[in-house]
């Protein structure tokens, strides 16, 4: 199994034991992700392109994981992922350099 998918699949079983002891902040939690990626203005690819940087930022591999599938579920391109990642170098430096790769290689894993 892949890296990212791996880390997927490690979180899966531990998301399920807190959303059932949190159900109801659960449940607002996943609308307020739902009505936050929904289409509008900016499409489900720009925000998912939004998402993935701060995730390299706030250096979460969940993150990562999460948004790098779906910015490759709503057809971002490697190149736009790649000019995503740019300005998180230039807004996070040293640390993004570390993980923008990251997120590059979690983007061409969910996108094979």
């Amino acid at each position: 199994m892949d890296h990212y998918h791996q880390v997927q699949s490690t979180l899966r079983p531990q998301v399920q034991a807190l959303r059932e002891l949190i159900p109801q902040t659960w449940a607002s939690f996943a609308e307020l992700h739902k009505s936050s990626m929904a289409p509008g203005e900016l499409d489900s690819s720009v925000k998912e392109l939004i998402a993935l940087a701060i995730s390299v930022v706030e250096a979460c591999d969940g993150c990562i994981a999460a948004h790098a599938r779906g910015a490759a579920r709503h057809g971002a391109t490697r190149q736009q992922v790649a000019e995503a990642l740019g300005v998180t170098l230039l807004m996070d430096g040293g640390p993004a350099s570390v993980y923008a790769p990251r997120a590059l290689a979690a983007f061409d894993e969910f996108s094979s």
